[in-house]
């Protein structure tokens, strides 16, 4: 029994890893690229190291297998925002099918600053700087 759900685990995680594949390459631009990546290649990574820590079931190879399920998690979803959010500030062209664009309200291309949406007028006004007088 256990090696029916070894092999499920395993089918199960590369083809999440196939789909983020055919994703990057099908796919229309950065943002949606990156959607794909981060969310299926992570569940994929997860589905495989739970059949490998199954298959060895040693504390070690488990406890190594939790740790790089942990650290996949927590990673490639910040790791995903922060390349799209820089491929987003260097101006790479959104799909033509996008519907909304929360940031170009807030974003200013030629001083490269973000305003949260927060701010009331006293506060969005941009204070001079020290390397303005430079």
């Amino acid at each position: 029994m256990i090696e029916v759900i070894k092999g499920a685990l395993l089918l199960t995680g590369a083809s999440f890893m196939l789909l983020a594949a055919v994703g990057v390459l099908r796919l229309p631009d950065l943002l949606t690229r990156m959607h794909a990546t981060t969310k299926a290649a992570t569940l994929g990574v997860a589905l495989v190291m739970l059949a490998v820590a199954l298959h060895f079931a040693e504390v070690a190879v488990v406890a190594r297998a939790f740790g790089v399920i942990v650290f996949v998690l927590m990673t490639a979803p910040v790791a995903a925002h922060v390349i799209g959010r820089a491929g987003y500030f260097l101006g790479t062209k959104l799909w033509s099918g996008t519907v909304k664009d929360e940031l170009r309200p807030n974003y200013d291309p030629l001083t490269h600053e973000l305003k949260s949406g927060l701010e009331t007028k006293a506060n969005a006004q941009r204070l001079p700087q020290d390397s303005d007088t430079r």
